[in-house]
């Protein structure tokens, strides 16, 4: 399964057009190995170690920037050609690589056939500054400006091959859930767990993990942010999983809260009892029109009518594509309508001062409301 070069084309060609109905003369497109999505949904390229980039003049010659090791990788890899190597793009041990010839942002930037007057960084928050310098240097006076917001309005709405992907990615996460469910019991341990995982992941064709897999239990579980450990699994706690698999540089992330006992505790199921509730809840309320604010006010009031206002870090649902979590969010403060083809992440987490526990699942926008990518084992879980 994979996206094809023709919509790889179109792609390119739409960001131009953004980029120019915003005013801007190019722009230049940042990744990493870790944050890969830009560069990636331009030109299939997915940097390791190194970082890469896309220059993408209004008028001229789009080119793929990689670091000094990476030619032959990226000559396979990439359908955007042609590719330019570039010293600060190198990994962050800082080689020297006196005898690679590399190129230069001057040459780069001679591909624009119009003067650069305002160029717009795609990846700011990720931006190098050594970079940065170096590119400040050879654009001379034109404007440097972040233009995240032009790729954001191209890679929310998805095509059909994307949500077809999408699905995929999700499947195999959660054939990879039941797995780690098959085999779970106190004793064992959390990258135990993350190792029979990763199994099911390459087994069933994902191309790597959708992100670091949560897979911890006990007070761990209160974390929104976590890695696994060695720690060893207990009867009578929760255990959070969040299994995520990519596929053609995209990724799912299907949460499930988890009791290792035969009946969870009143106060246990009540907390997890209630976030089933509000996820599934949340997900009625998204429709094509709505603003995102007005989902996130709904979800507040929600949590505030049912009790569970106290146990609130944030949510209720984020965007989702190459990256398990990317923009567009849905707050208070995000002001835009939802449209169909959008893909979110209803992302519903609730955590006590004792322990914590996370819903979630992918949902495309319809025309009449939402259609659930993911969806098993929408239910309280006990592993006796």
């Amino acid at each position: 399964m994979e996206i094809s070069r023709t919509e790889f084309k179109s792609r390119l060609e739409r960001l131009r057009a953004e980029a120019e109905r915003e005013g801007l003369d190019a722009l230049l497109i940042h990744s990493n190995e870790s944050d890969y999505a830009n560069v990636r949904y331009l030109s299939d390229y997915w940097p390791a170690f190194e970082s890469a980039g896309v220059f993408l003049p209004v008028d001229g010659t789009p080119c793929l920037i990689i670091g000094p090791e990476s030619e032959d990788y990226a000559a396979d890899r990439s359908v955007l050609e042609p590719i330019v190597k570039l010293t600060p793009y190198r990994e962050s041990a800082e080689p020297e690589y006196p005898d690679v010839d590399v190129s230069s942002f001057q040459e780069v930037f001679a591909n624009s056939r119009r003067p650069i007057k305002r160029l717009g960084i795609v990846g700011w928050a990720i931006f190098p500054h050594e970079i940065f310098l170096q590119v400040q240097s050879a654009a001379g006076s034109a404007r440097i400006e972040k233009a995240d917001h032009v790729m954001v309005r191209l890679r929310s709405i998805k095509s059909d091959s994307e949500i077809e992907v999408l699905k995929e990615a999700n499947r195999i996460a959660e054939l990879a859930i039941e797995r780690v469910l098959e085999e779970v019991q106190p004793g064992i341990t959390e990258l135990q767990l993350v190792g029979i995982a990763q199994e099911a992941l390459y087994r069933n064709g994902a191309e790597y993990e959708g992100m670091p897999l949560y897979v911890f239990g006990g007070r761990s579980t209160r974390h929104a942010i976590s890695r696994p450990t060695n720690r060893v699994l207990a009867e009578g706690e929760v255990l959070q999983l969040n299994i995520g698999a990519r596929v053609a540089g995209y990724s799912s992330s299907v949460g499930r809260p988890v009791y290792l006992g035969k009946k969870m505790p009143d106060h246990v199921k009540r907390l997890i009892q209630g976030g089933l509730e509000a996820h599934k809840e949340t997900a009625t309320w998204m429709r094509p029109g709505v603003q995102a604010s007005a989902i996130a006010e709904k979800y507040w009031s929600y949590l505030q009518e049912h009790g569970l206002s106290d146990y609130f870090l944030y949510g209720p649902a984020h965007g989702l594509g190459m990256i398990e979590v990317e923009q567009p969010w849905v707050e208070t403060t995000s002001k835009y309508p939802f449209a169909p083809n959008m893909t979110f992440q209803v992302d519903t987490f609730l955590r006590s001062g004792e322990f914590g526990c996370r819903w979630e699942d992918a949902v495309r926008i319809t025309e009449t409301g939402v259609e659930w990518l993911s969806g098993q084992r929408l239910e309280l879980i006990e592993v006796g």
